[in-house]
């Protein structure tokens, strides 16, 4: 008899088949009808999931090998996809552009967030719900997915840099919302309030240490890199400081997607940001995709939940 861990490897390594094979089958196929790989991997994910072909599993027990068994196993694996996709796009920024930006974040991207969750608040009120519950909802589904908006808008376009402003302006909102649904359940504003001014203040210190640790640093360490001539160690000094970043301010409470495209802007800056960003493509796609595979079944599965308690 298989031991607990021999059998979660097992399945592991039987999502990742799955998660590969799509990849495989998928990005070549709808790039030659030229449509983004986008829908593909969500059909996938809807195909290959617990409510698709996983209902089969019992009558035929070979459909487990390609079939995801257990999507939340894979949500980390969707989590540094998006910190791959938005270090990439740190990678075609730069300070000056982003600078340049400014008032699009703050400006268009309030517009859109705060004109959103009103108006689905107040559909949602006229629906019956309460003005909290409305809010709270509102909030929510006017954000948007970083990761689908950027994969079909592309930020060197006016239209692209117009949905990065505004994705860049809901990933510095999420904290102070996440703060506000948690004062709105326990009623406790003023603590939290303090909670979202301590957390802010650590992730601009934070953000500040990045710049200037990173302005004086990364030249000198992937000169280091390139004088080795080795490949792996190059690509090994780009994930660790993408990581390193992301995990510093995902410690503070910001975004860990917010450290991910300051250590692109970053790489941006030195000499070696076009070799960085060749590297870092391939494993961008693939792991967007498991990403989005992961979000497909994750969706259908929050979906019949809601169904089974309405019946």
């Amino acid at each position: 008899m298989a031991a607990p861990t021999e059998l979660a490897t097992t399945s592991l390594l039987s999502d990742a088949l799955v998660i590969l094979g799509a990849a495989g089958i998928v990005i070549p196929l709808f790039a030659r009808i030229r449509i983004t790989p986008v829908i593909g991997f969500i059909l996938v994910g809807i195909l290959v999931g617990p409510f698709g072909l996983g209902q089969a599993v019992t009558a035929l027990p070979w459909l487990g090998y390609i079939t995801i068994s257990d999507p939340h196993r894979l949500e980390p694996f969707a989590e540094f996809g998006i910190i791959l996709l938005l270090f990439s796009v740190g990678l075609e920024l730069s300070f000056k552009r982003l600078w340049a930006m400014r008032q699009a974040v703050f400006g268009l991207g309030s517009k859109e967030l705060v004109g959103s969750a009103l108006l689905i608040g107040a559909v949602l009120m006229v629906l019956g719900n309460s003005p909290p519950t409305a809010l709270a909802l509102g909030l929510a589904l006017a954000l948007s997915s970083t990761a689908l908006v950027l994969k079909i808008a592309d930020p060197r376009t006016a239209v692209g840099r117009a949905a990065l402003a505004m994705l860049l302006l809901e990933d510095i909102a999420l904290v102070p919302i996440i703060f506000l649904l948690g004062a709105m359940g326990r009623g406790e504003d003023a603590g939290n309030l303090s909670a979202i001014l301590r957390t802010l203040g650590l992730g601009a210190l934070v953000l500040l240490v990045l710049l200037v640790v990173g302005r004086f640093l990364l030249q000198r360490l992937f000169d280091q890199a390139a004088r080795t001539k080795s490949p792996e160690l190059f690509l090994a000094a780009s994930l660790l400081v993408v990581l390193l970043a992301s995990l510093a301010t995902g410690a503070v409470g910001l975004s860990p997607i917010v450290g991910a495209l300051t250590a692109g802007l970053l790489i941006a800056e030195t000499d070696y940001h076009g070799e960085v960003e060749a590297m870092i493509d391939p494993f961008k796609g693939l792991a967007l995709g498991v990403f989005l595979i992961t979000m497909a079944v994750l969706a259908l599965n929050i979906l019949a939940r809601v169904l089974t308690r309405q019946k």
